[in-house]
C-alpha cells in the first residue's frame, strides 16, 4: 500500500523533529459547544511555532539535509503563500542556515511579518504561488540553494504526517478526521499515517479544488485558485508524491463555500476564542455547512491548521 513505507518515515521524522516543534494540544468539545449535535476533538496545530503545521515539514526537510551533508553554503530557498515560507524561515534561523523566501503579491501582511521576523531574505512578486515558485527556482539555479518545496517532497510529507501520529496518540478513539487541503502535503502525510484505520476527509474551498479535481480525473490536474483561503490552500495542482496516497487512503473529498469558511472562523472565535485563518478553519466548515455528514456513531476530529491572519478580521 502507498502509505506503508511513509508510515515508517513519519515515525523517524517524529523522533528527528521532536526537539524543535511543539506537541500541540487536542481540545475536546461536548455536543453543542459549537452548535453541532456531536462531540468534536480539535487538534490545535494553529498553536505550532510560526502558527501552522508547516513547521513540521520544514524542520524534517532541513534536518534531513543536514544529516546527509546536503546543505550547501547558499542554504535553502522556498516559494510560499506565507505559512510554508514562515516555517522554512524559522527552521533555517533556528538551525543557522541561510534562507530566501519567494511569495506572491497577495500574501497577507501577517504572513510577511512572520517571514521577516525570522531573518530570511523575502522576495515578493507574481500574481500566484506558481509565479513565486518559478522565480524561486530561477534564483536557486543561480545560487545553488536547495529548494524546500511547500508540499511535494517526501521529507515534507513525512514531517506533516507527524501531526496524525500525535493526534492518534492523544485521541485514539476517533473514527474520522477532517483535514483542509491545498497542495496536499498535510493530508498526504496524515492519510499515510492512518493508512485506512481512520476515515480521512479532505476539505477544500470551492474556489481551490485541487485534490477534488485530481481524484475525479485520476491524476493531478491544474485548477483555478482563488477565494478567501487562497493564500494557504491555493495550490493549482496537488503534489505527485501525495496523490497515490490520497487515492488509496483518503475516504472522501468535499468542497465548501467561502461563506462557510468565514462562518467557521467566527464560530471558533466566539465559542472557544481561537483565531484561525481561513485555511485553518476550512476543515470545520465542512461540518457547519453539511458538505460532510458524519455517520451514526462517528467520533470526529478536526485539524485547525493555521492562525496567521489579522485578528481584527475574525474578532471584529
Amino acid at each position: 500500500m502507498p502509505g506503508t513505507l511513509l508510515r515508517q518515515q513519519i515515525a523517524a521524522a517524529a523522533s528527528r523533529i521532536a526537539p524543535w516543534i511543539r506537541h500541540t494540544p487536542v481540545l475536546r468539545l461536548a455536543p453543542g459547544d459549537l452548535g453541532l449535535p456531536l462531540a468534536l476533538s480539535l487538534k490545535l496545530e494553529l498553536l505550532q511555532y510560526t502558527g501552522s503545521f508547516k513547521t513540521r515539514g520544514a524542520f524534517n526537510h532541513l534536518l534531513t539535509l543536514r544529516e546527509t551533508g546536503s546543505l550547501p553554503p547558499a542554504g535553502v530557498i522556498a516559494a510560499s503563500g506565507g505559512n510554508h515560507g514562515a516555517a522554512v524561515a524559522y527552521a533555517a534561523q533556528t538551525l543557522g542556515v541561510p534562507a530566501e523566501i519567494f511569495v506572491p503579491e497577495a500574501t497577507p501582511p501577517a504572513k510577511l511579518a512572520r517571514i521577516e521576523a525570522c531573518g530570511a531574505r523575502l522576495v515578493r512578486g507574481g500574481a500566484s504561488y506558481a509565479d513565486a515558485l518559478a522565480a524561486s527556482r530561477m534564483r536557486a539555479s543561480e545560487t545553488g540553494a536547495v529548494e524546500v518545496h511547500a508540499y511535494d517532497h517526501p521529507a515534507v510529507l513525512a514531517g506533516q504526517g507527524t501531526t496524525a501520529r500525535e493526534f492518534e496518540r492523544d485521541a485514539p478513539d476517533l473514527t474520522h478526521v477532517l483535514v483542509a487541503v491545498g497542495g496536499g502535503g498535510l493530508i498526504g502525510g496524515m492519510a499515510a499515517w492512518y493508512a485506512g484505520s481512520v476515515g480521512v476527509i479532505a476539505v477544500e474551498p470551492e474556489a481551490c479544488p485541487s485534490l477534488h479535481a485530481a481524484l475525479a480525473a485520476g491524476q493531478p490536474v491544474d485548477v483555478p485558485a482563488g477565494g478567501v483561503a487562497a493564500d494557504a490552500l491555493g495550490a493549482r495542482r496537488v503534489g505527485a508524491h501525495m496523490f497515490p496516497i490520497a487515492q488509496a487512503c483518503v475516504s472522501a473529498s468535499v468542497l465548501v463555500p467561502d461563506t462557510a469558511i468565514r462562518a467557521a472562523q467566527r464560530l471558533l472565535w466566539e465559542r472557544v476564542r481561537l483565531v484561525a485563518e481561513p485555511g485553518g478553519a476550512t476543515a470545520l466548515a465542512a461540518l457547519l455547512c453539511g458538505a460532510w455528514q458524519p455517520p451514526a456513531g462517528a467520533r470526529v476530529g478536526v485539524l485547525v491548521c493555521g492562525s496567521n491572519t489579522d485578528p481584527a478580521s475574525v474578532t471584529a
